[in-house]
């Protein structure tokens, strides 16, 4: 029996738009750092970030090979395992009647999907004693993001995660995530009609995907954090 790779793939942006790149981590089965890869891409926004880093991890294994992917993003983990059947049927248009955000990528990494078996597992970021490979990946986009020069490696020169300045999880209780394979649903999130800026201080651009975080609009990502 061939066993589950665990991977993670982060997306960057420094605004929205602004300096944007994309990462992944491969592990073993274990969970224990193998490789690791990381992109820029010029100016464009964080969703496209977070796709991209899926997209490339994707390329990057075995298709016979078991995958679980981790990621914090939301918006990512919902387009290719609720919205995506729904797109279809609609002839690529949202429940607004909208065309689709990002449809030639979020096409590309169905197709990669297909006949793959992947799990997608959400995972908070920029936790205290959170995801281990989740913090890699965001470095490594990060980083790529900034100085916009692709970058990867082995285990021996990961990208070192910075201290996080959120709240550790209280005592006996895990930090939350969630298991997802694809499937068709409903959802909350919708394009936000204008640029703004989430609670968690970081600006989304006319088109991302935003929902409610508390009384505002915000990052999917944050509104789980809020939860």
């Amino acid at each position: 029996m061939v066993e589950r790779v665990i991977a993670a793939c982060d997306g960057a942006a420094k605004g929205n738009r602004g300096p944007a790149a994309w990462a992944y981590v491969v592990a073993d089965s274990a969970g224990v750092p193998q490789r690791w890869q990381a992109g820029s891409l010029g100016h464009s926004t964080n969703n496209i970030g977070e796709l991209t880093a899926l997209e490339q991890l994707l390329l990057a294994t075995d298709p016979a090979v078991p995958l679980e992917v981790r990621l914090d993003s939301t918006y990512t983990r919902d387009a290719v395992t609720k919205w995506l059947a729904g797109w279809k049927r609609n002839g690529w248009k949202t429940a607004a009647g909208k065309p689709v955000a990002n449809r030639e990528l979020i096409q590309h990494i169905d197709a990669l999907l297909e006949g793959r078996d992947v799990i997608f597992v959400y995972v908070p970021a920029h936790q205290v004693n959170g995801d281990p490979l989740n913090a890699i990946a965001d470095k490594a986009a990060s980083d790529a993001a900034r100085a916009q020069e692709s970058a990867g490696g082995t285990a021996a020169d990961l990208p070192v995660p910075e201290p996080s300045p959120s709240s550790s999880p209280r005592a006996g209780r895990a930090a939350p995530s969630s298991r997802t394979k694809r499937s068709s649903g409903g959802s909350r999130t919708l394009p936000a009609r204008y640029v703004g800026t989430c609670p968690c201080a970081k600006p989304y651009a006319k088109g991302d995907m935003i929902t409610r975080v508390g009384n505002s609009w915000g990052h999917p990502q944050c509104a789980e954090a809020h939860a």
